[in-house]
């Protein structure tokens, strides 16, 4: 491996650095780094929200998807009925703010969390409408 001459710079710094004790009091020092799961961000997005991020300056476009992430895993654990219904309420609302701040059409780019829900509640009706009917024509 070929050391440049920039390299050989960098290097020297860094180990003075460490002779120096520089690095001993540096936040977060001797734990785990914090591997976050960027795939939600867009490719060409990753660097700029890792610096806005640690400059604690995210966008609000960014902040609201967070939520809205945070949110869809708090509703997939739920099981009362009702704290559902109203969490996906929350979470539409959210959904249509963040369609709104991308200041696009009216397509909704992030669909909202009812269609599946209304298909199996109509489908399950309607199971049950027809099983009631054959039932009593006596088929």
């Amino acid at each position: 491996m070929i050391v440049t001459g920039f390299e050989k710079i960098v290097e020297e710094r860094i180990r003075a650095a460490q002779r120096n004790g520089e690095f001993d009091n540096l936040k977060g020092a001797g734990k785990p780094l914090d591997h976050e799961d960027y795939s939600r961000i867009p490719d060409e997005l990753r660097l700029a929200y890792k610096i806005l991020k640690n400059a604690d300056c995210l966008p609000p476009e960014v902040e609201l998807r967070n939520e809205i992430i945070r949110t869809e895993t708090l509703l997939s654990t739920m099981e009362d009925e009702a704290l559902r219904y109203k969490t996906m309420k929350k979470l539409n609302y959210m959904i249509l703010k963040l369609n709104t701040l991308r200041g696009g059409s009216v397509i909704f780019e992030v669909p909202q969390q009812y269609e599946h829900q209304l298909v199996e509640h109509l489908s399950a009706s309607s199971k049950a409408g027809g099983d009631a009917k054959d039932g009593k024509n006596g088929r």
